[in-house]
Order: structure tokens, then C-alpha cells, then sequence
């Protein structure tokens, strides 16, 4: 925001959603070692020691599915001096619900999916957006998606699919009407990431279900997907706006 370097360059602000664990923990990290001012969301888990003991980090505890409590606590992110120069969207939750239960709770579960994957980044987006355009200035908006936007998942997942695939649409609706704006928006779709969500996984199905149909033989780590995201955080590739970044292993290639 208003900070400045060794160098009077300004440092560029990032707000991370997810940010106390796993892709985001990592995303987080990386940016403030390139320097980034970082913003990091989280439920209810705490920071790690890493991004807590960061003077350029500041935590934020909020529920991404309650609109109120997102509009007091981020909202006035995107309003004050310095404004946020990048957006990242990788807080998201995985709930099972099968075809077989009622429809009540069914329809719960996609609700709150909805609410926490999607309607949440959307709103977090259009605020985004609004500001860049209002000052004129550029943004990089950076979607966490999911390979299972593009090959489903299995049906009592099927909620959390959706979700994902409407965030890539989404992107692609922000790049082609704003990017022309300085806005440059992208999606990153990882497979499964070496994270606590992948070891859940892999106590329940066994390391195989999750390298099954890899190139590699192994699951990806969460560095690499933030690697992947602070390379594009610099505004380098604003003619790649609108693209999805696949990175899984290979277990499927476009």
C-alpha cells in the first residue's frame, strides 16, 4: 500500500483468503518474501508463527460464508489509500453430501459451498474491480480453482465441482470485459496438493487414489502452486488474462 522500500519502490499490497494453512499458508509466505504488504483471511485457525511474526502480515479472522461479516471486516480493504494491487481467492471447503440424503440437508451443503467458494470470491472480486477501475490503476486478480472444475468429482462432491467451475467461468467474465481496464484475471486449477486436505484424503483412499493417472507418481506441493502465483502476482503476462493455470501432476492435460 503506502509502505515503501529500501529503494522508495511501493510495496505492493495482496490479499489472500485461506491464508492459515495449506495452498494459501504457502501462497502467503512466498509473496512476502517478494516483498508484498499480505493480508491473510482465516476461519478460525490461527497464523502460522512464519506469517504472524511478519511485520508486512496481518491477519484476519472472518467467515467468507457470512456476507455481513465480510462486508465489515474487508470491504473497507479495497476503500482505503493504497487500495489492494492483488486478489488472491483460495479459501474454499469441501463438504460431502450424496445423492441419497434428503433434500434438505442436500441443498444445505450446496448452499454453503456456494456461500464460502463462490459467492464470497465473486463479492471480494467486484470490490476488487470497482476500486481498480475507479483509481485507474492496475490489479491482478488470481483465482484458486480446482482441477475438479474441469473433470468433476466424485457425486457427493459434486457441489464443491460446481463451484470451482463457476469461479473459472467467472474469471473469464472479469477478463473479457475488464482486463482492457488493467485488470488481469486468472485461474489456477491444482489437482491434489500435498496439504492436510490431501492427507485426509489419503488416509481415507490411500496415497494411489491420489496419484493415480500422475505423470510423476507423486502429489504436488503447495510450493509450487505458489510459486505459480507470485509469478503472476507481478503483472508480468497481462495478455494471458482469462487463462487457467493447470497444475496436477499431469493426471489430465489441455
Amino acid at each position: 500500500m503506502n509502505l515503501k522500500m529500501g529503494n522508495d519502490t511501493p510495496v505492493k499490497h495482496a490479499i489472500v483468503t485461506g491464508a492459515s494453512r495449506g495452498i494459501g499458508s504457502e501462497i502467503a509466505k512466498k509473496l512476502l518474501q517478494k516483498g508484498f504488504k499480505v493480508t491473510g483471511t482465516a476461519r478460525k485457525s490461527e497464523f502460522s508463527t512464519d506469517l504472524s511474526s511478519n511485520k508486512n502480515f496481518s491477519g484476519i479472522h472472518v467467515d467468507l460464508g457470512d456476507e455481513e461479516d465480510i462486508k465489515s471486516q474487508l470491504k473497507p480493504l479495497f476503500s482505503e489509500t493504497g487500495g489492494v494491487d492483488v486478489l488472491i481467492n483460495n479459501a474454499g471447503i469441501s463438504v460431502d453430501s450424496d445423492f441419497s440424503d434428503d433434500d434438505q440437508k442436500w441443498l444445505e451443503v450446496w448452499d454453503r459451498t456456494l456461500d464460502v467458494n463462490l459467492r464470497s470470491s465473486a463479492l471480494l472480486s467486484k470490490w476488487f474491480v470497482n476500486s481498480h477501475i475507479e483509481n485507474e490503476t492496475n490489479g491482478v486478480l488470481i483465482n484458486i480453482a480446482s482441477r475438479a472444475a474441469y473433470r468433476g468429482d466424485t457425486q457427493e462432491f459434486a457441489a464443491y465441482a460446481a463451484s470451482k467451475a463457476g469461479m473459472v467461468a467467472f474469471t473469464k467474465s472479469i477478463a473479457r470485459n475488464f482486463s482492457k481496464k488493467g485488470i488481469s484475471a486468472y485461474s489456477i486449477a491444482p489437482g491434489f496438493i500435498d496439504t492436510d486436505m490431501a492427507s485426509e484424503a489419503k488416509a481415507i483412499h490411500g496415497e494411489d487414489y491420489l496419484t493415480q493417472g500422475s505423470a510423476f507418481g507423486e502429489i504436488t506441493s503447495p510450493q509450487e502452486v505458489a510459486d505459480l502465483v507470485a509469478f503472476l502476482a507481478k503483472g508480468d503476462v497481462p495478455h494471458m488474462s482469462g487463462q487457467t493455470f493447470h497444475i496436477n501432476g499431469g493426471s489430465y492435460m489441455i
